[in-house]
């Protein structure tokens, strides 16, 4: 048997809010176990963030970028706020994505993190947003429209473009709103 071994986890971050780390890197936790003594066994623990490329896999040569890899999306609280965002983007001509959803709903659940990482993409050309349809008003969501969940709305000069309600998998969904959004000049 060897003096050491190394084994190396990778795990995500679990603290998307903390200031000093950002969630959009893989934690790597390196663990060396050190036999000094037969009966004893010490443990040296080390951490290091590594970032993530594009297809979501860890680069072999760590260069950090200053584009961000994923944003949270800003959460919309009520009408007032709604209506607020939507008459800036329209004096600004900006687009506007706007995730309906609800925090019981599965797939809302699974597709959030995809479209965070849509919106890094798109930062700041277009702004993401998201709506938990428990909180705020019924009439605010029978006025978007929205009938099922989870629904991806694209805004553009104060009035909904397109939509996509994402009934299937998170990826597809995904795929489906980069079309929307790239397709947003076209008639």
């Amino acid at each position: 048997m060897s003096d050491a071994t190394r084994l190396v986890a990778i795990s995500p971050l679990h603290s998307p809010k903390s200031p000093h780390l950002p969630y959009n890197r893989f934690l790597f936790s390196s663990f060396r176990f050190v036999s000094n003594f037969s009966n004893c066994l010490k443990i040296k623990h080390t951490w290091s963030l590594k970032p993530l490329n594009q297809q979501g896999s860890i680069p072999i040569s760590s260069v950090d970028s200053s584009s961000p890899v994923s944003i949270d999306l800003k959460p919309i609280l009520n009408e007032p706020q709604f209506d607020r965002l939507i008459h800036q983007a329209q004096q600004l001509h900006e687009s506007l994505v706007v995730l309906w959803m609800a925090n019981w709903c599965r797939k809302c659940i699974y597709l959030k993190p995809k479209l965070e990482k849509l919106a890094a993409n798109y930062h700041p050309r277009v702004k993401f947003y998201c709506i938990d349809v428990n909180n705020v008003p019924y009439q605010l969501v029978v006025r978007a429209g929205v009938t099922k969940m989870p629904t991806i709305q694209l805004w553009k000069d104060g009035n909904k473009q397109a939509e996509v309600v994402g009934g299937h998998k998170a990826y597809l969904v995904a795929n489906e709103v980069r079309e929307m959004i790239d397709h947003e000049d076209q008639p």
